[in-house]
């Protein structure tokens, strides 16, 4: 038997369906345990695994602006979980770095989905990780996504960029 395209338009997206409440639900279980977004635990992941690291390195390994990653940084500092500590090697320059509440916060919350993401993928033949990457590209270029600036952080909504809107 033969599924007609009409099917397998509703099967892809409640597949898309899928993904995303996988994020939502995932964004809500974290905030839940550990009181992070997605994005704010990726940082203190990123800084604790560095023992410390630039704003300017955080930006490049996300892959968005520095503005954004203050915001995220700033919020962390609030909450106790990094500090700023001048370097070292060039007084004008910043290192974030992880705060033993920052490092227990982080065994603490539940596996990152992009970790799961990750874990799997990496389980993959080659031949499947490029097919599965070119059709997710596709994907996102039907939906006009593909200029859209994203990170590699599953989330729903948009990383705090620091900026008031309006």
């Amino acid at each position: 038997m033969t599924s007609n395209p009409r099917d397998r338009t509703d099967e892809s997206l409640i597949a898309l369906r899928r993904i995303l409440r996988a994020t939502e639900l995932y964004a809500r279980n974290l905030a839940q345990a550990v009181g992070l977004t997605p994005a704010q635990l990726r940082v203190l992941q990123i800084v604790d695994q560095k023992t410390s690291a630039t704003p300017k390195t955080l930006a490049n390994q996300m892959g968005v602006s520095q503005a954004t990653v203050t915001s995220l940084v700033d919020k962390l500092v609030k909450q106790g979980m990094v500090k700023r500590v001048p370097s070292e090697l060039d007084r004008r320059h910043v290192n974030v770095v992880v705060t033993p509440l920052g490092h227990s916060t982080i065994e603490d919350a539940p596996d990152a989905l992009q970790q799961r993401y990750v874990y799997a993928f990496a389980e993959l033949a080659d031949w499947e990780q490029a097919q599965l990457v070119s059709s997710l590209e596709r994907v996102a270029h039907m939906l006009d996504a593909q200029s859209i600036d994203a990170s590699p952080v599953l989330t729903t909504g948009d990383i705090p960029t620091g900026k008031q809107p309006g």
